[in-house]
């Protein structure tokens, strides 16, 4: 049985809230766990959701100053 979500969200081409749904609701082929990826039900327009960006340690400069 195919489960319907749907999170409202701001869609930019929409200029509106609109529906989001997710592309793969299973078995993301990106990442484990939840699809970041959502799809705007009126127009198609894409979002990326939950992603974390990576963090670095302070040590890890490239270059110190002088």
């Amino acid at each position: 049985m195919t489960q319907y979500c749907a999170e409202y969200r701001y869609c930019r081409e929409c200029a509106d809230e609109r529906p989001f749904e997710q592309f793969h609701a299973e078995d993301c082929p990106d990442v484990p766990g939840d699809c970041p990826e959502w799809g705007c039900v009126s127009c198609g327009s894409a979002l990326i959701i939950g992603l974390v960006a990576p963090g670095y340690n302070t040590g890890d400069s490239v270059s110190q100053a002088a």
